[in-house]
């Protein structure tokens, strides 16, 4: 207990043993030990009390698009991490692409970490890109301190980074699991998206058409092949489709490495109530059925899928035009994750402990983040302070994205976040956010 600076008590504390009544002391920006509600200040250490107010581990999203060089007006490291402190994020981890250039290179990497170091008000790490000619480029990334690499099997969207054929996608996953790394994948088919109807409409139902649950099932089929195969780490991005968890499930019973993620527009969001024209719902693969709903939520249940990312993956208005053909595909949820999945978590009689090893325990563990993801000793002094049934409506006008344009517009959410913590500073103080003060993180230190 020497030199801790800071003790935040609160009659709720979520610990991985629990949520009881408890003081945190705070040395250097690390948690020193979680005491006893009652216990005595130390000498010379500030006391917060936040009350009846609940003390979570700060959350972590290792799934976010910050877009930033190149594509800047679309979003960037300062408005993505303000967002992420005022949503109760500590920890970003940022995708390889809808950057310029891509993090597909040490060169490109130094390239975004220069960009984003003066400007994260939350710690930021980055993914690496696998590419069709980047196979000699994996190995210098990973030694470079990336978490992992993202590739796509059906287009991106954006020409400079192209998807992986399945033989491409073979060469990779050697690479990667040579030295023990992890491929996160973007799993659609693209011959089950081609055998699709596509066509120009401002209809929520002909989009959903062109984008099938097979084109899913198929991709996440043939990548946990490769997986057992090569003997390979591999984690399923954004699923979608409830009929692929039956297969997911098949293969962590088998032993195979794999993980699976979702996000909270498919685990709050439902196809039956987007109206025509918006595309502002608009992600890939889709937001699917209410009944595809409950049995993604079943999933999360049975410990199938590992955690909640955002997927925050915004743009400039003008990209989102009615025809859900053309508009660009991504739904800006980072300030709002939190209590949106909170809501429907508490509707469906789950607890707080349940969405802060949802969202904060499991993506920690996906990225390897060993100081993040929890309140207990040697662990960074992350928090989030929430009010747990304070309810609030989402206006847009309040949103820190750069282009505040949210599929939650109008939404009334509970769980409002008093306060962010990082490393034992208050970065976020009921919307008011502090100085950028985040670390670029790296997968070495």
């Amino acid at each position: 207990m020497v030199d801790v600076n800071l003790v935040l008590r609160s009659t709720r504390v979520i610990t991985p043993e629990g949520t009881r009544p408890a003081a945190i002391a705070v040395s250097g920006g690390t948690i020193a030990a979680v005491l006893p509600y009652e216990a005595e200040v130390p000498a010379g250490a500030r006391l917060e009390d936040v009350g009846d107010d609940v003390v979570l581990p700060g959350l972590v999203d290792s799934h976010v698009h910050v877009n930033d060089p190149g594509r800047t007006e679309w979003e960037g490291f300062w408005t993505a991490t303000r967002a992420a402190a005022a949503g109760g994020i500590t920890t970003i981890v940022d995708m390889p692409l809808n950057s310029l250039p891509p993090t597909t290179t040490v060169e490109n990497l130094r390239v975004k970490q220069d960009v984003a170091r003066t400007k994260a008000h939350v710690d930021v790490g980055f993914w690496g890109g696998a590419l069709p000619d980047n196979v000699k480029d994996l190995r210098p990334l990973h030694d470079a301190g990336v978490y992992g690499f993202k590739c796509f099997l059906s287009p991106s969207g954006v020409e400079e980074f192209p998807e992986l054929d399945q033989e491409q996608l073979a060469r990779s996953l050697a690479e990667i699991a040579g030295f023990d790394g992890l491929m996160i994948v973007h799993a659609e088919d693209p011959h089950h998206l081609a055998a699709a109807p596509q066509k120009s409409s401002e209809q929520y139902a002909d989009f959903l058409a062109s984008r099938p649950r097979d084109a899913e099932n198929t991709a996440i089929a043939n990548l946990i092949d490769q997986a057992r195969r090569l003997s390979a780490r591999v984690h399923v991005l954004h699923l979608s489709s409830s009929d692929a968890l039956p297969l997911i499930a098949a293969a962590k019973a088998d032993g195979l490495k794999v993980t699976v993620e979702s996000c909270p527009h498919f685990l709050t969001l439902t196809a039956e109530e987007i109206p025509d024209g918006a595309t502002e719902f608009k992600c890939c693969p889709p937001i699917r059925e209410a009944a595809n709903q409950d049995a993604l939520w079943q999933g999360l249940a049975d410990g199938v899928i590992d955690c909640i990312v955002s997927d925050h993956s915004p743009s400039t208005a003008d990209l989102k035009t009615p025809d859900f053909s053309s508009a660009w595909g991504g739904i800006s949820s980072l300030q709002l994750g939190l209590p949106a999945i909170w809501t429907e978590a508490r509707r469906r009689g789950h607890s707080l402990e349940d969405v802060v090893r949802w969202m904060s325990a499991g993506p920690a563990r996906l990225a390897g983040l060993d100081r993040k993801g929890a309140i207990e000793a040697g662990r960074d002094a992350d928090f989030a302070v929430v009010d747990p049934d304070a309810t609030f409506t989402v206006d847009p006008v309040e949103l820190q994205h750069r282009n505040r344009i949210t599929a939650y517009a109008g939404r009334t959410l509970h769980g409002v976040v008093t306060s962010t913590w990082l490393r034992g500073e208050k970065i976020n103080d009921r919307g008011t956010l502090a100085e950028p003060s985040g670390r670029l993180l790296e997968r070495n230190n």
